[in-house]
């Protein structure tokens, strides 16, 4: 068995000895990893080995080299869309000579009723919407007369006159004079897929003249 007394202990100077060669080697690891370090930076940021050609870059730039610095500036101009209003009594007169069917919504005797006293209701206006029906070859003017009532006991003893409106079919177009009915020869023209401009020139014939507007709307 080794006796530990025998070993005898390290001098200042030998302890200083290897830890000066430690350091050393130390340091050339160090410095190895730093090489490493940098050649993998350089290989994965680095300027790449392909070149780009300086003619390359002058690719996409053919309008500023063709462009004449000194060529004079093109003129602009202003486009100015003025919007025609229709003349009071337009409508009117389109449809002075046409045709007229007059279909009259009224209140039933079990519905002039007022509400408040179950009194009778009497006439006491109308309202009058109306719209085109067009036939083929033929175009007539449907004219819906809606009946309004009031109660004449409550409007001379109450504190308020009810008012009742008979119903009415809401208008195809609101504000329009298209009706529901479909012209055959616009559902034609449609399945041929022909563009509106193309159909007014052939509705020129008819007594009421057709625009792009309308028969856009019809065709919605």
């Amino acid at each position: 068995m080794e006796n530990r007394a025998d070993i005898s202990p390290l001098t200042s100077e030998e302890i200083i000895r290897q830890l000066t060669e430690q350091v050393a080697a130390l340091k050339l690891q160090v410095a190895w990893y730093e090489e490493q370090f940098r050649r993998a930076q350089q290989k994965r940021f680095g300027a790449s080995s392909e070149q780009t050609h300086p003619d390359q870059l002058t690719l996409f730039n053919e309008a500023e080299a063709e462009a004449d610095p000194l060529a004079p500036e093109p003129t602009v101009e202003t486009v100015t869309v003025q919007w025609r209003k229709k003349a009071k009594g337009e409508r009117e007169a389109k449809l002075a000579n046409l045709p007229v069917e007059t279909i009259h919504y009224t209140l039933d005797e079990t519905e002039g009723v007022c509400p408040d006293c179950a009194g009778p209701l009497h006439a006491m206006s109308t309202e009058v919407r109306r719209e085109l029906k067009i036939i083929p070859a033929q175009v007539s003017v449907v004219e819906h007369v809606r009946h309004v009532y009031s109660c004449r006991w409550c409007g001379q003893t109450g504190v308020r006159t009810p008012v009742v409106t008979a119903p009415m079919p809401a208008p195809a177009l609101p504000g329009s004079l298209a009706s529901g009915a479909r012209d055959p020869s616009e559902i034609r023209e449609q399945l041929a897929a022909l563009p509106a401009g193309r159909t007014v020139p052939a509705m020129g014939h008819r007594p009421v003249a057709a625009d792009d507007g309308q028969l856009a709307d019809r065709r919605q």
